[in-house]
């Protein structure tokens, strides 16, 4: 059985006062919750709020990207073991606005998840089509390739250690949410390629959606089979949505 996990992503945004009353208000408001798991990616330099903020809590903690060496020469890049040193569980890698804005390839995606997974870091794969190519009917062509990048480097047993989370880049902060059977079908192409190389990990493989969740379609998306969790942008900077949306995980 596959424990549902909503991670929210902050993206650039926050400051030390809202974030203390946002981490105090989604601790306060998961604490009752059983069977699901909650998380939050912050930006850099508040790792060591939501550490001192979240140790002990039901909330886990995490960065949005990580560099794919382990020390050097390399100006403002933070390495895994650096994000260890301040508690982080998960790391999302390969998010699509990584790829769009700062043109991570498939390969330097697949480098990061391979060294978040060396030091011992949960990895959060984003994989996700553009409007463009959800138009050209070939969704399952670029996630496949995606996921193929990962699997080449680090092989399909790495899976186990990770979370894939389907993200239709269309659907990012546009207000536009994939239906709950576009999503559905997404979902299950993923976990059908990987089922078909080992049936083991792709039954125990979280796969979140992340496409505008928010509290009003939390439920009806998280009903499908195969959508395992949420990674939560905008919603995720409300203390209310955010844990309305953990509320329907935990159904």
């Amino acid at each position: 059985m596959r424990t549902k996990l909503v991670a929210g992503n902050w993206k650039m945004n926050g400051g030390l006062a809202q974030n203390k009353a946002l981490l105090e208000g989604v601790m306060a408001g998961v604490a009752g919750f059983n069977g699901m798991q909650a998380a939050v990616c912050v930006p850099f330099p508040y790792l060591a709020q939501a550490q001192q903020a979240l140790a002990g809590s039901k909330v886990a903690w995490g960065a949005q990207n990580l560099s794919q060496h382990d020390k050097g020469a390399y100006t403002g890049e933070v390495a895994a073991s650096m994000l260890l040193d301040f508690g982080c569980r998960y790391v999302i890698v390969g998010h699509s606005e990584r790829r769009s804005l700062y043109g991570e390839s498939d390969e330097l995606v697949a480098a990061k998840y391979e060294a978040a997974q060396k030091a011992g870091l949960t990895p959060i794969l984003c994989v996700g089509e553009t409007l463009e190519e959800r138009e050209g009917n070939i969704t399952e062509q670029v996630v496949g390739r995606q996921l193929d990048a990962v699997i080449a480097r680090s092989g399909v047993a790495s899976l186990a250690k990770a979370v894939v989370a389907y993200e239709p880049v269309w659907a990012i902060g546009t207000g536009k949410t994939a239906t709950p059977e576009q999503a559905q079908a997404v979902h299950a192409f993923i976990r059908g390629k990987i089922a078909s190389l080992d049936k083991g990990v792709a039954d125990g493989l979280v796969i979140q959606y992340g496409g505008s969740m928010k509290a009003s379609n939390a439920a009806e998306l998280l009903s499908q089979p195969d959508i395992d969790g949420g990674l939560i942008g905008g919603a995720s900077l409300v203390v209310e949505d955010f844990v309305a949306i953990c509320q329907a995980a935990q159904r």
